[in-house]
């Protein structure tokens, strides 16, 4: 089964495709450039259509979805964790 869905290998995070993500549970996703796969524990509950981190982040890194720029990490998140505005904002404003 897959869980979530990277669209191209420097992606840091991955977009969850499936209800009820809960922390602790081993997920499987799928990277679609090069259509390999990759598992991650899930450090938090996640909702459907959420974020979560592919590797460890700190404030003020870059994270990359689908090959661009979407925002800057602003409180430290862990692999398998849940990025959303508690940790990540937009760098427009």
């Amino acid at each position: 089964m897959i869980h979530f869905v990277v669209h191209e290998p420097g992606d840091v995070v991955g977009v969850v495709v499936v209800e009820n993500i809960k922390a602790g549970t081993e997920l499987t996703g799928w990277v679609m450039e090069g259509d390999t796969t990759l598992t991650i524990k899930s450090e938090s509950d996640i909702p459907i259509g959420h974020k979560i981190a592919l590797k460890p982040l700190v404030a003020g890194d870059t994270v990359i979805k689908y090959g661009v720029d979407i925002g800057k990490v602003v409180a430290p998140i862990k692999k398998g964790e849940h990025l959303h505005v508690q940790n990540v904002k937009t760098k427009r404003w």
